[in-house]
């Protein structure tokens, strides 16, 4: 059985035409662990857009799995943990809790994340932070048990 999984990059600059590190190497993961990947894009760190996006791929596309990257840190304009909690009816925070362990064996930064992870219908969204090299860790932290 195949999962179809959505990846939605959060950035500003991204939005505008910077290259997209993150995006593209957790899409690759996901593939890697046998998802389909249905659904990509790049969107602009704004709680409306954001909650748009996650309302699409959960109640349009059925997707399975979103992972959002991008916006999870303490920048006035990261607001994706904001529009996540706005659409998820169920916090799943084990899957939170796990990244933000292995993220800790590399940084002590790590503890400053504000990502999500939760549920709507039956859609699991996790929030990975913006930088390949982290998103590739919190990604891999939890990418077995989902």
């Amino acid at each position: 059985m195949s999962y179809k999984a959505g990846v939605i990059t959060v950035s500003d600059s991204c939005s505008k035409g910077a290259a997209d590190a993150s995006g593209p190497a957790v899409a690759g993961m996901l593939r890697d662990a046998g998802f389909d990947i249905a659904y990509t894009n790049i969107v602009p760190s704004n709680i409306s857009i954001i909650r748009s996006e996650l309302e699409k791929c959960s109640d349009d596309l059925e997707l399975d799995l979103v992972i959002t990257s991008g916006g999870t840190g303490l920048s006035p304009r990261d607001v994706t943990p904001e529009a996540t909690r706005a659409v998820i009816v169920r916090e799943v925070p084990g899957i939170v809790q796990a990244m933000i362990a292995e993220g800790l064996r590399s940084t002590p930064r790590a503890m400053l994340t504000r990502a999500v992870a939760g549920t709507r219908s039956s859609t699991l969204i996790i929030n990975v932070p913006g930088s390949e090299k982290a998103a590739r860790e919190n990604l891999g932290a939890v990418i077995d048990t989902l």
